[in-house]
């Protein structure tokens, strides 16, 4: 018989498999990145229909298999369930998961960006922070993160926004969106994040566009 294991993480991606099963793609902390096959969880009534959605989060119970893992049940801990009823805040939500399927590698302990992945989307939720402002501080802190970023802004900047880069790249995840920024500083903040990414990440994400799309602005 083989043995369970139990793995913490956020389901990252799902696609459908046949006519019943779906494959996902998780961000666990003890593994990194790994596919899990969820058999008939696109059957009505499906005890897997729940767990296997994107931005669910919570202890997967696994069979490890020679290419892939088989989900075989979860205990979901937190759905964001909010975030599917604001359009804004699940394109916002989308791209942080894509972002971090783009840094996330397999058999890689991950709990920091498990972490900064889950304290991001609980951000999201909180009317007092902009939406923007958890964009860039997500993605600059996954640049650290990943081990691509500069120490210092790439640009001359004000006293607020290079204390502001200083801050989020030595703080823990949990201090992260402990505050908020003005228009002008966040604009700088956002413009230096920016050009870090286009230095350092090298791909076009779609949930970015589509937020782009529908907000009638480039986010940059």
């Amino acid at each position: 018989m083989r043995e369970v294991e139990k793995l913490t993480g956020m389901v990252l991606r799902v696609s459908p498999v046949g006519e019943t099963d779906k494959r996902l793609v998780i961000l666990t902390r003890e593994r990194g990145k790994i596919t899990a096959f969820a058999r008939g969880a696109r059957r009505p009534g499906s005890l897997l229909m729940g767990a296997s959605r994107p931005f669910v989060f919570g202890q997967f119970s696994l069979y490890e298999g020679r290419d892939a893992y088989t989900l075989k049940s979860a205990e979901i801990t937190n759905y964001f369930e909010e975030l599917a009823l604001d359009m804004e805040g699940t394109c916002y939500g989308s791209y942080f998961l894509e972002l971090a399927d783009y840094y996330a590698r397999e058999n890689m302990e991950s709990t920091e960006f498990l972490k900064l992945l889950y304290q991001s989307m609980r951000a999201l939720l909180k009317p007092a922070l902009k939406n923007e402002l958890v964009q860039r501080i997500f993605e600059l802190k996954a640049m650290v993160l990943g081990g691509e970023y500069t120490e210092m802004p790439p640009r001359p900047v004000s006293d607020s926004a290079n204390y502001t880069w200083e801050y989020v790249i030595a703080s823990p995840v949990e201090h992260l969106y402990t505050f908020t920024l003005t228009e002008p500083v966040l604009k700088e903040f956002g413009r230096c994040v920016e050009i870090n990414k286009k230095r350092f990440v090298d791909r076009q994400f779609h949930s970015l566009e589509i937020l782009e799309a529908m907000t009638g602005k480039l986010l940059k």
